[in-house]
């Protein structure tokens, strides 16, 4: 599987979202008008927009902000494969995407086949940096400019859709898949659903790096099972500033 994608070819990505401002009262008049406006068709009838905003903004783009983007790259080093992985924190959203578009431009440039990899990427992460780039009014590398292109047109290859095979009812978590392909990840001190807290309540940045980083290992993982090749080592994975 995958016989014809070059792992050098890709780079990787998780991100880490969290709500655009600490909690729901601290946004603009019209802001939580529509906030409310749009948690309202999902919120039961009992549902609390304010409790929701804590809950859910951070999977909105436009009531989220992204705190962090890890990213990750294959390289051969004697004869085997090694995975380096890096950061983009600040609590300035402009500045992690600026950060990463350079980035971007830079593999475009170099790789002929270059491609986007992840988990859930295709519906969630790369929509999230696009809109929250044009946001900020910040320029789009050509790779990000997928209007209009068709779902085959992408480049992006995405490991919950390799995984459905063509059937698009359904949605594995990555944890899930890491562990029905045996693939050991680290035991993780928080979850998404916990990220929002930490950043806002303990500002820890570096933990949700951490965090982010794990499920950038874990894609690359993934990867290798699918190509039928041996899985990355502990020595294999480089951690770079």
């Amino acid at each position: 599987m995958l016989a014809n994608i070059s792992l050098d070819q890709l780079l990787l990505l998780d991100i880490e979202t969290t709500p655009a401002v600490a909690a729901f009262n601290s946004l603009p008049d019209n802001m939580q008008l529509l906030w409310t406006d749009k948690i309202a068709k999902t919120l039961p009838d009992s549902g609390d927009a304010a409790e929701a905003y804590a809950d859910r903004a951070g999977i909105y783009a436009e009531f989220g902000k992204i705190v962090c983007i890890s990213v990750g790259f294959f390289c051969v080093e004697n004869g085997r494969y090694q995975l380096r992985i890096k950061s983009f924190s600040n609590d300035d959203e402009k500045v992690v995407l600026n950060s990463f578009l350079e980035l971007v431009n830079k593999f475009h440039l170099k790789f002929n086949g270059f491609q986007f990899a992840g988990h859930n990427i295709k519906e969630f992460d790369i929509p999230f940096i696009c809109r929250r780039s044009v946001i900020h009014q910040l320029s789009l590398p050509l790779p990000l400019q997928i209007h209009g292109f068709k779902p085959w047109e992408l480049p992006m290859l995405d490991t919950m859709q390799l995984w459905r095979f063509g059937d698009f009812k359904n949605y594995t978590s990555l944890k899930l898949l890491t562990a029905i392909m045996g693939i050991t990840t680290p035991k993780d001190d928080i979850d998404g659903s916990m990220v929002g807290k930490v950043y806002w309540e303990e500002r820890d940045l570096e933990r949700i790096s951490s965090y982010c980083q794990k499920d950038v290992l874990a894609v690359g993982q993934l990867l290798m099972r699918f190509k039928g090749i041996p899985l990355l080592e502990e020595h294999d994975v480089v951690y770079t500033k």
